[in-house]
């Protein structure tokens, strides 16, 4: 294993700390608060959504990995909720040190890079960022403004950001945004444009994803992983480990792809790779199809195709991005399960040929010094439990 993969690696299984940081707001099923990962993958999946909302000279790719990592510093400084009195001195002092805590993980370029990028997101130092801000104050405002269970005390609360908090920088940001969202608090919307309304149905209906288990856990073993978070650590994998696929990739691509990739299963249901062979495959290949046209069928017709598009080439694999993109899939719930002793490798009854036929081969396929560097661990695993 390089010195710079295993540095790599090491961030990425700290990073997984995020699933546990819970914010303030609720899921629009009124089930539970969110946690900062599954936020963080709603506001990547934001700024792919809203891209022809930003100014002029964002990019959007940027501003997608801003999303990634935006609030990776909550793991150390905590969540800190915009409607309560806050020591911002104390909360900027936690933040700095949990920055240099976390960026030291990556190799010292790597690490310089993200550091810069977390740094472009809090000093607002461009129109990315701007684009960035917006959305993060627009996200959990609208997830809250659905939320089922809202009730008079959230109500309040909204309304006091939006008017006198943070929020009010809509006011100048995103005018029309701000004049609906409290148009909804007084219980008489006024009518946005087909392209926006279709926008955000379609974010709304994204936030089921954080209600579809997955049979890995999180590192902590404290309960499963969702898909909501699940895609956002492969994507934050995307975006650190494209030096080691195997030829040349556009990591930004991959990125997306891994955002996008599995919200079929808000409609499909999600199938762990070690119980597949109890399924048809073609019988939940199709459920996906389906899910996919509804799903990206809600986004107006340029976005409907291109997203649809970028689901497909990842389901078929046929780019380098693809490629990568499926190998890093596959090696993070590996990190996962032998970070837990086991995980789900435990409950399917897994062998170490059929991680390899499962797993290995398709890692091997995108990125072969992951594997390279995972599957010593994996040996060791297999070689004191099996």
């Amino acid at each position: 294993m390089t010195a710079d993969l295993t540095r790599q690696l090491a961030f990425l299984g700290e990073a997984d700390k995020l699933k546990g940081v819970v914010r303030a707001n609720v899921l629009m099923d009124g089930s539970r608060c969110e946690n900062t990962a599954e936020h963080s993958w709603h506001l990547a999946l934001w700024a792919m959504v809203m891209a022809p909302y930003a100014p002029p000279g964002t990019d959007i790719d940027r501003a997608i990995a801003m999303a990634l990592m935006h609030d990776l510093v909550e793991i150390d400084a905590g969540d800190h909720p915009i409607h309560l009195k806050q020591d911002m001195a104390a909360i900027i002092a936690k933040e700095r040190a949990a920055a240099d805590r976390l960026f030291a993980f990556l190799p010292a370029a790597q690490g310089r890079a993200f550091r810069d990028l977390w740094e472009e997101f809090e000093g607002q130092a461009s129109p990315t960022a701007r684009f960035l801000r917006m959305l993060d104050m627009t996200q959990p405002l609208f997830q809250e403004l659905g939320n089922v269970a809202q009730g008079p005390t959230d109500r309040d609360i909204i309304r006091a950001i939006m008017t006198t908090g943070r929020g009010a920088e809509l006011v100048d940001s995103w005018p029309a945004v701000h004049h609906y969202a409290i148009a909804l608090l007084d219980g008489a919307p006024v009518p946005l444009t087909a392209d926006l309304t279709a926008r955000l149905r379609f974010l709304a209906e994204a936030d089921q994803l954080k209600t579809v288990l997955r049979a890995t856990p999180i590192h902590d073993n404290s309960r499963p992983e969702n898909t909501a978070e699940h895609s956002w650590h492969v994507a934050l994998f995307a975006l650190t480990l494209p030096a080691h696929a195997r030829t040349r990739v556009d990591a930004g691509q991959a990125v997306r792809m891994m955002i996008l990739h599995d919200l079929v299963e808000i409609d499909a249901g999600d199938v762990p790779i070690h119980a597949q062979a109890a399924r048809d495959p073609a019988v939940q290949h199709a459920r996906e199809a389906r899910a996919a046209d509804r799903l990206f069928g809600m986004l107006p017709a340029p976005d409907a195709r291109s997203f649809h598009t970028l689901w497909s080439t990842f389901e078929a694999a046929t780019t380098p991005e693809a490629v990568y993109a499926k190998a890093i899939d596959r090696a993070q719930p590996v990190l996962s399960n032998l970070a837990t002793g086991g995980g789900s490798w435990q409950d399917y009854d897994v062998s170490r040929d059929a991680l390899e036929a499962r797993v290995g081969v398709k890692v091997t396929r995108g990125a072969p010094a992951v594997w390279a560097a995972i599957a010593p661990r994996v040996d060791a695993w297999f070689s004191l439990c099996r």
